[in-house]
Formats: structure tokens, sequence, C-alpha cells
């Protein structure tokens, strides 16, 4: 019969035989186990600062190469947009540090400016469709007809474009008569803000993008309302262009609706990366190219189908001897 001290000694038997395994693999498999882990950490660290030399080298060229491109803007768009206006337009979230850069590229490339329309929070939030749609509705010119499936948005960028662009050059600089008051029943409402004299119509829109992709539940709501914005500008005028920011590895925000819009698309550029010198260039070019009736998706990012347009062609040279 098994007693209580057998039981005893398989106990002590089993912890001494636990507190030597313990010891013998502290001893016995620490070192190389500590050793191995060294290497890792040190090859890991050496990747490491290799990747950091590489980030600061490539942000070195850049910013330099950026430097340069910022240094010769204004002879890269020269004369690009001569004879055209243009209106900007601030979606709700724009980054307002864009706005004095942007100008200064589209004067620099010959363009006048007609002023900044700026659309407000108010314009985008929910409880706002209803009134938006009797506000358009109202305001709406006499020859100006909605489709049936139109929505308040639409309609509205309708109502609006009809006040801030022309695709007739004869027109430009002139308010449209039969719009008269637009821009007043939707500044009074709070739906909008304005800057110099978008009522003397331009012949082009850039539509400034919203710094960061909206967000909650009614965030498909408010960029297809922005799409529409720029879409009802197209349709008006000579041409629209979306300018923002967009990080490379990303498709998201106004900026990838327009380009996953193929109806939009078809008619309205984009450009992504306006935070660089080289962007503003395509800015411009993108609006020279909208004015021929092109239309382009430019920029770093993943939906982006070129960073710049196609150069246009240089007329061959007349009248040479021997030709």
């Amino acid at each position: 019969m098994i007693d209580f001290r057998y039981h005893l000694v398989s106990i002590v038997a089993i912890f001494l035989a636990l507190a030597v395994g313990i010891v013998l693999g502290s001893t016995v498999l620490n070192a190389p186990l500590v050793a191995s882990t060294e290497k890792v950490t040190a090859n890991l660290r050496a990747n490491n600062n290799e990747l950091h030399s590489q980030l600061s080298d490539l942000q070195t060229r850049g910013g330099a190469g950026d430097a340069f491109v910022a240094d010769r803007l204004p002879q890269l768009v020269q004369a690009a947009l001569a004879g055209e206006r243009v209106v900007i337009v601030e979606a709700p979230g724009a980054d307002s540090k864009l706005r004095e850069p942007l100008q200064r590229v589209l004067t620099a490339a010959g363009a006048a400016v007609s002023g900044r329309v700026s659309i407000t929070e108010k314009f985008l939030t929910a409880d706002q469709a209803g009134v938006i749609d009797q506000l358009a509705t109202t305001a709406k010119p006499t020859a100006l007809a909605f489709p049936p499936d139109a929505t308040p948005y639409d309609k509205a960028a309708a109502v609006l474009a009809s006040a801030i662009v022309t695709s007739d050059k004869t027109q430009a600089d002139k308010e449209n008569p039969s719009a008269a008051g637009v821009l007043d029943s939707f500044e009074s409402g709070g739906l909008v803000t304005l800057d110099g004299d978008p009522g003397r119509r331009a012949t082009l829109a850039l539509m400034v993008a919203p710094a960061t992709p909206y967000e909650g539940e009614t965030a498909e709501a408010q960029t297809s309302a922005v799409v529409s914005l720029a879409a009802g500008l197209d349709d008006a005028g000579e041409g629209t262009v979306v300018a923002g920011v967009v990080p490379t590895s990303a498709a998201a925000g106004v900026i990838a609706a327009v380009r996953a819009d193929s109806d939009v698309s078809a008619k309205v550029s984009t450009v992504d990366n306006v935070d660089m010198a080289f962007g503003r260039a395509v800015v411009v070019y993108s609006l020279r190219e909208q004015v021929g009736g092109d239309t382009g998706q430019y920029g770093l990012g993943s939906d982006a189908t070129a960073a710049e347009p196609s150069p246009s062609p240089t007329p061959s040279p007349t009248g040479a001897a021997g030709g």
C-alpha cells in the first residue's frame, strides 16, 4: 500500500527536477539564446539606420528638386492661361494655406482670378438639403432646366455655376443678368462666403478639395455633393480642375471620388499634389488642357493616370530655306 511518505517523496522529486531544469536552462541554453537575440537586434538596428539614412537622402533630394521648380515656376507656366479668367472654389474643409500659392501660380500663368467662393460646412449638413433645394429652385435662371433626377446638390451646383462661370469668352468678366442675386442668396443663407468679384464670370474653375476625407455617417453624401458641384462647374464653363493633397498610397476623399466616377472623370480633371511646386504647375497645365477639351487625372496618387498632361506639340518651323 502506497503511504503518505511515498507521495511526499514523489512531490519533492518533481519539484527538484523542475528546479534542476530551470538551472540548466538558464545556464546551458541562455547564452546561445542571448547571443542570437543580440545578433538579430544589431541587424535590425543597422537596417533601421540605413533606412533612416535613405529616407533623409530622399527628402533632401526631393526638397531640393521642388525648391528648384518653385524658383522657376513663373517661367514654367508663363502665358499658359493668357486670356483666361479663373474662379477658385473651395470645398468645405479645404486647406486655406493653399490659397496664396494657387492664386500666385494662376496669375503667373497669365490668368485673371475673378475671385473666390468658399463653400461652408453648413452647405453639407444633412438638415440643409431641403433648404438648398428650395433656394436653388427659387434662384434658378429662367433658361436653366434641371434634369428630372437632379438632387438638391445637382441643382445648387447648376445655379451657382451659372453665376460664376461661362463657356462663352465674350461673356467673361461680365455678370449673368439671369443669375442676379444668386450669390447674395447663397451668401445670406450662410452657405458660401465670397472674396473678390466672382460674379464677374470666369471661363475656368479651380476647385480646392478638402484637406482630409469627410468622416461619419454622412461622409459619402457630403463627398457626392462636392463632386456634383465640380461637375456643374465643368458643364457651365470651359473646364474644371479639382486640386488638393492626397497621400501617394491612398485613394480617398473628393479627388478619389471624381476619379472613380466614370462620367465625372471624363470631363473634370484632378491634381493630387498641389503642396508641391510641381503639382501647382500641373494645375495650370490641366486647366490649359481643359480649354482644349481634354481631361486627365494627374499627380502621384495610386489612382492617378499620369504625373502631368502630355506636352503640347511644338509647331514645326515654316519658311526655312531649302524646306
